[in-house]
């Protein structure tokens, strides 16, 4: 009888844009397994990432604002999550195979460093200036998930992860650059919100000629966002922006650089941040012995100093200041009443 595998297949084939990546078409896994019969082979990856423990820690994992006590401000899982929305629209748009974007953008920060882009300039100074967050994600679904194991993705979920920031990268497929899309038009707009909820920004700080092109309200804008890459992109072998949105779009993403990422108030704990967390470096490589067993076991293949940046970038905001406390602050000493 033949499997919902083969019917979702079909489908593709028989629905999808002549540019879609078609699942059949993979270069599959770095370790052959047997295909799952009620689900597609980037479906199985999708909840391979999702039922990951780097996927539940994102959870605690800064966007802009560390370790934010408000709860509705944004983590990197809430940000994951956005992105990954943004991309299933913008690939079911453009009849491309949503599966590949969707798993792509749930993986794509996997690798994330605790207080987001302060960690990663921490591991930049202490560990390597080539540490990444992008390439970062990929050693956790290669390497270090599933207890040293990976989660043995296909090959073009891992390429989408890899190439989902940099401008000067492009992933293979369409689907994976739809994933660079995404995530700017995700972090842009959910920044300005929760600047806004901060105090940092007001609205009509935009610049005026940007609210009038991309919307005064956050919907509005990032229905602007994707109408324009869906536009741009319709039954074409790229994926872009229409130019007045695109270059919009681009002013708009400075603005944020200039007033909020850059921004002393929104970032006056960096500092803080940064210098946990070469604290912990320096601690660990001097008592590699103290890391979970996970990291201890790959000492000898990897090396200390590598073992010590997996383990660090794999901290949660929280984890790391409890690791900190723990190690640097001395406890009150009560004794007996």
């Amino acid at each position: 009888m033949e499997s919902v595998r083969d019917r979702l297949l079909l489908r593709e084939r028989q629905t999808l844009s002549k540019y879609a990546f078609l699942t059949s078409a993979t270069r599959g896994r770095d370790y052959p397994c047997e295909p799952c019969q009620s689900r597609t082979d980037f479906q199985r990856d999708r909840d391979r990432i999702i039922h990951s423990q780097a996927f539940r820690r994102l959870m605690n994992k800064t966007q802009v604002f560390l370790a934010p006590v408000g709860d509705h401000y944004r983590t990197r899982l809430t940000h994951t999550l956005e992105v990954s929305q943004i991309a299933r629209i913008i690939a079911r748009a453009l009849f491309l195979n949503e599966d590949l974007a969707e798993a792509g953008a749930l993986g794509h920060d996997l690798g994330h460093t605790p207080f987001g882009h302060a960690g990663e300039a921490a591991l930049q100074q202490c560990y390597s200036p080539d540490f990444t967050h992008y390439k970062q994600s990929l050693r956790v679904v290669e390497k270090l998930e599933n207890d040293g194991q990976g989660l043995n993705l296909t090959w073009e979920v891992r390429d989408a992860i890899f190439n989902h920031t940099r401008d000067d990268m492009e992933a293979t497929t369409l689907e994976g650059n739809i994933v660079k899309y995404a995530d700017r038009i995700a972090y842009i707009n959910h920044d300005i919100d929760d600047a806004c909820r901060a105090g940092i920004l007001t609205i009509e700080d935009i610049p005026k000629e940007l609210r009038k092109t991309l919307g005064e309200t956050h919907s509005k804008r990032i229905n602007a966002m994707v109408t324009a890459v869906i536009e741009a992109s319709f039954d074409k072998p790229k994926i872009s922006m229409t130019p007045e949105i695109g270059e919009a779009t681009e002013k708009l993403r400075q603005f944020m650089f200039d007033n909020v990422y850059l921004n002393p108030v929104a970032k006056s704990e960096e500092g803080k941040a940064i210098a946990l967390l070469l604290r912990l470096y320096e601690y660990y490589t001097k008592h590699p012995g103290k890391m979970p067993a996970q990291y201890v076991r790959e000492i000898d293949n990897e090396g200390v100093e590598r073992c010590v940046a997996d383990f660090i970038s794999g901290m949660t905001d929280r984890y790391a200041i409890e690791k900190f406390k723990e190690l640097f602050v001395p406890e009150v000493w009560r004794g007996k009443q």
